[in-house]
């Protein structure tokens, strides 16, 4: 359908359609076939095996201990006792931004910033600015009314590419019903923008299906991103909000998200066709939401995980792609212990802000950062709330 004439009839119709349309995608009985996690397959077009690289649970780097003391106690085994002792340090990026003016600060120091986890304040142990390598799963949307990836915007790809450092990695992801993996993680340019001449055509009678799309997104960074690096999910679409397709909801993307400590971000090809269905997209969500109909939000996901939307036109996407990789390098990293020291596996909300000082140093400051993260969750406590089922 081409959003070209917007009488209430039309606009009415489309919100019945897509509602009913939606509803029908989420039954139960209209679900993809499941593997044994009851995850919807994804179709691999590129058969790269994973690096096997081992995912920090929870978003937390979990540091172990083993200490084994000397045989005080008389030991008859002649074994020492064992003490297991277990730190999770969670870590996060951080952007700083003037409020009035965009730009970027970066000469701020561990004293300027105050973290608080549920309400309580943290100590901030971790702190730097390092440059730390990139690893981009550039995720392309491939479905709806307008193809956001012509020309203009494959050019302004390659160029923010080639000036990637040898350190980065990319993976590249297409979408729309289903999800495919074009290209694994690789550093190797050439290979990239061969990826991107393979790149599926754009079907307009398809879907956009956000959910699908980030959490498997989600679940390959955290199989094969680098562990040391910084995480970043870049969607490239003309719209922000979507229908939940089949499959994991849009909830379960968001915790894959967080798990693989991810930062999203998106890049919006800009047109007056692509305002349009953006625009009656946002509509149709909105009401559908009144009818407890999912969806799945490209903003929210960015507000959450700290990261960035960025919309031109098409001409201007090479410039608009140099900012936010400058965005996501001038980023600071910070860590720390948390005070709580339960390891239930559950949501905890993050609040960091930058101290009064600093603000009258530089202005009225914001802090991009991820909102919360998964607390990591430990065997025992795991199998005690299962035996209470």
């Amino acid at each position: 359908m081409r959003f070209t004439k917007y009488s209430p009839l039309v606009i009415s119709l489309f919100i019945a359609s897509q509602i009913h349309t939606s509803i029908n995608a989420q039954s139960p009985e209209q679900e993809r076939p499941r593997n044994k996690n009851g995850v919807s397959k994804q179709k691999t077009i590129d058969n790269q095996q994973s690096r096997g690289a081992s995912p920090s649970q929870s978003s937390a780097d979990s540091v172990k201990q083993e200490k084994v003391s000397g045989n005080e106690g008389g030991d008859p085994q002649g074994e020492g006792e064992k003490i297991k002792l277990t730190v999770d340090l969670v870590v996060l990026d951080a952007q700083v931004m003037q409020q009035k003016t965009g730009r970027v600060v970066g000469d701020l120091k561990k004293e300027d910033f105050i973290l608080q986890e549920d309400g309580v304040k943290q100590q901030i142990t971790h702190f730097s600015q390092d440059a730390l390598p990139l690893s981009v799963i550039l995720l392309v949307d491939r479905g709806g009314c307008l193809d956001p990836f012509g020309e203009q915007v494959r050019h302004a790809t390659l160029e923010a590419l080639a000036r990637l450092r040898p350190q980065d990695e990319v993976a590249l992801m297409a979408f729309h019903n289903t999800v495919g993996l074009i290209s694994g993680f690789s550093s190797d340019k050439r290979r990239i923008a061969n990826a991107l001449n393979r790149m599926p055509p754009h079907d307009e009678a398809a879907e956009h299906c956000f959910n699908r799309a980030f959490y498997e997104a989600a679940d390959y960074m955290r199989r094969a991103g680098n562990p040391d690096g910084r995480r970043v999910i870049i969607m490239i679409t003309g719209i922000t909000t979507s229908f939940d397709c089949s499959g994991p909801t849009a909830e379960d993307a968001r915790l894959a998200i967080l798990e693989s400590g991810s930062v999203v971000c998106g890049i919006i090809p800009k047109s007056s066709e692509q305002r349009m269905e953006s625009g009656a997209m946002r509509a149709v969500t909105g009401i559908a939401g009144i009818f407890k109909v999912k969806t799945s939000n490209l903003k929210q996901l960015a507000d959450e995980t700290g990261g960035e939307i960025l919309s031109d036109k098409p001409e201007n996407l090479d410039q608009t792609f140099d900012q936010l990789i400058d965005h996501l390098r001038t980023r600071y990293s910070i860590g720390f212990v948390s005070t709580n020291t339960k390891r239930d596996g559950s949501f905890r909300k993050l609040k960091v802000e930058v101290a009064q000082q600093a603000q009258k140093d530089h202005g009225k400051l914001i802090v991009k950062t991820r909102r919360g993260y998964i607390a990591a969750k430990s065997s025992s406590e795991k199998f005690d709330r299962e035996s209470k089922h």
